[in-house]
């Protein structure tokens, strides 16, 4: 089956090219004008990737993507902005988008982008039949009380089932895959996102911090995800105090 692309975009230009490079390049394309059909058709249906505008009629795209967090529906967002506006970036990162382009773009770009995405998630997810963890016999990462199957896109802390952005699983396993080394921003930025953000080292900073309150006790005495100072971030082995 193809993989099935939801259009949140006001502007009937945009939707229209985006909608025939999309469906040209073999996706399933379906279509809301406002941020309130758009998220009402992402609560009913099924979509592999919603591709969301930032600023939307009678719902703007950070409340849209907000709601759908909040209701755990954690499809991968990409979402446009016409703002280039840091601001406007990181606040949709930090409601829970996934990732975000800057208009004016072509629809070439939307369309790898979104090729992109999609590829890590089935890498991610492309054990899904496979049987359960019980009788699993494949990669484990034990750190902790945390435990990651990289191959059943499933983490736990303390045996409680992560919910997890896509963006912060990535996040998560190249941390843990690279225990103990300190990692720069530049170099999560390039392993993660898999792209040039120019520089907006601060989208790792966003999702650091929403790693930290779902694995820490404390996050501002963090025991897994430590800040190196100037240089970046690591991820070691909590210290078991006697």
């Amino acid at each position: 089956m193809n993989k099935k692309i939801l259009i949140v975009d006001d502007e009937q230009s945009i939707v229209t090219l985006l909608q025939y490079n999309l469906q040209q390049a073999g996706y399933d394309v379906s279509v809301a004008m406002d941020g309130e059909e758009g998220l009402n058709k992402a609560m009913v249906e099924r979509f592999d990737m919603i591709v969301l505008d930032l600023m939307l009629p009678k719902k703007d795209g950070i409340e849209v993507c907000k709601e759908l967090r909040q209701h755990k529906i954690h499809t991968p967002i990409l979402m446009l902005t016409a703002k280039d506006d840091e601001f406007d970036k990181v606040l949709g990162l930090e409601l829970g988008a996934d990732d975000y382009m800057t208009k004016p773009f072509s629809p070439r770009e939307v369309v790898a982008r979104v090729k992109a995405i999609l590829r890590r998630m089935q890498q991610m997810t492309g054990n899904a039949e496979a049987p359960k963890v019980e009788e699993d016999t494949s990669e484990k990462i034990v750190i902790g009380d945390v435990k990651i199957l990289p191959e059943h896109y499933e983490a736990y802390f303390r045996e409680e089932r992560l919910e997890l952005t896509p963006k912060e699983f990535e996040l998560l396993v190249y941390l843990s895959k690279n225990k103990g080394r300190v990692l720069t921003r530049d170099q999560l930025l390039s392993a993660v996102w898999n792209y040039d953000f120019a520089g907006d080292t601060r989208i790792v900073d966003v999702h650091i911090s929403h790693l930290r309150e779902k694995i820490e006790t404390d996050t501002k005495k963090p025991t897994y995800i430590k800040t190196i100072r100037g240089l970046g971030y690591k991820l070691e082995e909590p210290k078991i105090h006697e």
